[in-house]
This record gives structure tokens, sequence and C-alpha cells, in this order.
């Protein structure tokens, strides 16, 4: 099992997912509820569980009360900071009569939470994904939840060559796998790069029937993942032959952002946040809703099969070893990755004097 990096920021939810309505979340085993204030829509997060009978408080009856969480129990009343300011039946509200809250950042239409160490918390180390909210760009998304060990979704989204199998007829076509690929590792930043650039390959559903493109197409898959928990998957097509400008625009290709959220939920489920993000036919209302659905359907390709392998290894005999190849480059620079972000994480901070 995948150890949690607990000094990280994590997306909780999406923008939109949040709101007046209280909203329950697990990240990293830590049960939490979201909402925004009424008068600023700040964003805030609680603990999920009152002090007193540990009632959900992302749970019904309980209710909001201005910025004030009441809970639907016994009517514990929490203001934004987590502090008890009103308990039933006594003036004397106990010290300990509290609940944790949250660093929490909202960016590029993302809740990002941060549940180690608050004085650890720096908003300036959320990467970017500007695509998901920047003019001239139009974005499908959702998330799945899915029973395994947020590891193995790592380990999925570094190696695309399974593209090939799991989702022919979607987005996989036969040069996926054949393509080598290049990694690129910055240890120091936590970032992995992989990349696969075909030069003349079938061109998969999911483009030809979005882009109107006929016939073989130059492919690039330049992934950049950045641990524990944002992956980015820059693709481009064109027809074969159509180089880009020596800008690096492409006047007659297709830019697409393919963007995941990896947010472990707890032993053995993660949050699998998706989008898609184009810059192209940003007007045409079917192509918005054909990327929406087919992704959808790549998506549960990929919940079924590591929900299924995630059974599969609870199965295995003991001693088993796992066989690498080359295709297991970038995801085993990653796993190094969060391996040394969970050991940092468990190191005490020295306090300067």
């Amino acid at each position: 099992m995948t150890a949690f990096a607990r000094n990280q920021w994590y997306v909780a939810a999406y923008s939109h997912e949040v709101g007046r309505e209280l909203l329950g979340r697990t990240i990293l085993g830590e049960t939490l509820v979201l909402y925004r204030t009424e008068e600023e829509g700040t964003p805030v997060v609680l603990h999920d569980r009152c002090v007193h009978r540990r009632y959900p408080l992302s749970e019904a009856p309980t209710r909001l009360d201005g910025d004030r969480i009441v809970c639907g129990y016994h009517g514990f009343t929490y203001d934004t900071t987590g502090t008890c300011v009103h308990v039933p039946g006594q003036k004397r509200v106990p010290r300990t009569a509290r609940v944790a809250s949250y660093p929490v950042v909202e960016q590029d239409s993302l809740i990002w939470v941060w549940i180690g160490d608050p004085a650890l918390a720096d908003p300036q180390g959320i990467p970017r994904a500007r695509h998901l909210d920047s003019p001239g760009w139009v974005t499908v998304r959702g998330m799945e939840p899915i029973d395994c060990d947020y590891g193995l979704l790592v380990d999925n989204l570094l190696d695309l060559s399974h593209e090939t199998y799991l989702h022919g007829g979607y987005i996989g076509t036969p040069e996926v796998a054949e393509t080598p690929i290049t990694t690129e590792v910055d240890e120091g930043a936590g970032i992995v790069r992989v990349s696969r650039h075909m030069d003349d390959a079938e061109c998969p559903p999911f483009y030809a029937k979005s882009t109107g493109i006929e016939g073989r197409i130059t492919r690039w898959q330049d992934i950049e993942y950045h641990a524990p928990c944002l992956y980015l998957l820059h693709s481009r097509i064109a027809p074969v032959g159509v180089l880009p400008e020596a800008d690096g625009s492409d006047p007659n290709g297709f830019h697409t952002e393919i963007t995941y959220a990896i947010t472990p939920s707890g032993d053995g489920k993660v949050y699998d946040f998706w989008a898609v993000s184009r810059d192209w036919a940003t007007d045409d209302a079917e192509v918005t809703e054909f990327l929406r659905g087919n992704n959808h359907t790549v998506v549960m390709q990929d919940v079924t099969a590591l929900n299924l392998l995630q059974k599969t290894l609870g199965t295995e005999r003991t001693g088993y070893q796992e066989l690498s190849i080359n295709i297991d480059t970038g995801g085993l620079a990653a796993r190094r990755i969060l391996a040394r972000l969970v050991e940092e994480g468990e190191k005490p901070v020295e306090k300067v004097q």
C-alpha cells in the first residue's frame, strides 16, 4: 500500500461542487466538510465530525446558520475556524470544543486542501492548471472514486501504453504501445515528465470524430506529473506532414489538455478527478458532449481495471516479485518521489530559536 504524504496539497473538489450545501469528502483518511461563506463565498474546510457524539457535519439535518455549522444531532455550533461557539442548554462552551480547520486555496477551478502541519502550508507550492478556467478554453470534467491504492492510478497514468489495449476504439491505437518513451525526472521539484511522439499514427475515434481529421496523424503525448496530486497530459495532434511553426504554434493542429487530480481518500481508495480542456471548436456543443461522454467511458474503463487489479494484488502470494520494463520508467520515478515526500513529512520540523 502506498503511504500518504501528508504535508502536501491535494484537490478536495471542483470549485463548482462547493457552495452553501455541505459537502463531505475524505482525504488521507481525514473526514472533511466543505462549504462557502455567505458574503465573500470563501471556501471553508473543517473536520467532518462533531466533538460531542461524532455526528458527521456534512449530513442532514446539519445546516448552515450564516457562516456557522449547526450540528444536526445536538446543535453544537461551529464558526469557520472550527471553534465551537454555542452549546445548547448551557452558557459555558468547553475549551476543548473545537474541530480541526484546514488550509484551503481555490485556484484554477480546483479546491486545494492541506491535510498536514498547517504551519507548512505554502500556497506557492500548488502546481498550476490554468487552462481549466482560462478564457478561450472549454473544459468537460468529472470525478470517479476508485477502490484502489492511489499509487496504482499514478502508475496507470504515467504509462499510456495501456491505451492500445484497454482503450482501443476510443483513444488507443497500435502506435501508442509501439513508440518508445523519453523520461525526465526533476527529483527536487517532484516532477516526472514522460513523452511519446508519434510521427505517423492512426487517428483514434476520440480525435477523428471530434476534429474531423481523416487519415494518419502526427501525435504528441507529453506528460507532466507533479507529485503527489496533479497530472497534466499535453496532447497535440495534426495531419501527417503538418509541422508546427517555429514558435511552436500549430495553426493546423489541435491542442488538448488532459488533467487528472489524484487524491487518496483512504487506504485502497482514491478520488479520480478528470478533465479534458480544448482551445478548438469552443463553440461546438456537439464536440463538447462527445468529448465528455467519450472520456467518461475511458475513465470508467480505468476504474474497472484498477478495481480488479487492487483485488488481484490482495490475493498474491507472499514474496511475489513485480516485473518492470522500459515503459515503467516514469512510474518508478514517481514511486521514488512519493516515498521521499512521505519520509520528509514524517521528520520533525526544526524550530528556529
